[in-house]
């Protein structure tokens, strides 16, 4: 149960969902700020990647829901699916991605723990894999917007349903029809 009493079913709208039906105001610019980030245009990362990118920093967070969901999101996008999903957030160093995503992740790891971690050293080793600043940029923006989604979903103590279809039905939806409110 919730921390507070969102007014809803918490199974029928788990994780963020309950926080985004009960405050619409704010659910508005979230899933904006989601759907730029994760689904827009992009020259060079895919959605896929993108989505990556966040399951790979809700899953260093720790958090379920959004971990669980990213992930399927993600996998509903990339030519492995789940496979490469897992493969990737149990050691990025060895999952079968480019030396240019895997450079991006380690970006991504820093920021997740503090985004003074991000270094010098780390820019330029994604710039040695053809990283280009563009790339490094939304990397930095996905996990800084991903530990604020997490902490948001776990702040507010929500449910996370442990059915991997419940994600999968999301993850169709998502695909299809992208972040919006309501």
């Amino acid at each position: 149960m919730a921390h507070i009493d969102l007014g809803l079913d918490e199974k029928a709208f788990p994780g963020i969902s309950g926080p985004m039906i009960y405050r619409p105001e704010t659910a508005k610019p979230l899933n904006a700020l989601a759907e730029v980030l994760l689904r827009a245009p992009h020259p060079t990362l895919t959605p896929g990647e993108r989505e990556l990118i966040a399951a790979y920093v809700s899953g260093l967070n720790e958090c379920r829901f959004c971990c669980a969901s990213h992930s399927a999101f993600a996998a509903a996008q990339l030519p492995t699916g789940m496979t490469l999903v897992d493969q990737v957030r149990a050691d990025p160093d060895t999952a079968p991605i480019s030396a240019k995503l895997r450079a991006l992740l380690k970006i991504a790891a820093a920021v997740q723990v503090d985004g003074r971690r991000v270094t010098t050293e780390l820019v330029e080793a994604a710039r040695a894999e053809a990283a280009t600043d563009l790339e490094i940029h939304d990397t930095v923006l996905i996990a800084a917007a991903f530990c604020m989604f997490n902490r948001y979903v776990d702040g507010l103590g929500t449910f996370a349903p442990d059915d991997a279809q419940r994600y999968e039905a999301s993850a169709a939806r998502i695909v299809a029809h992208g972040y919006r409110a309501g």
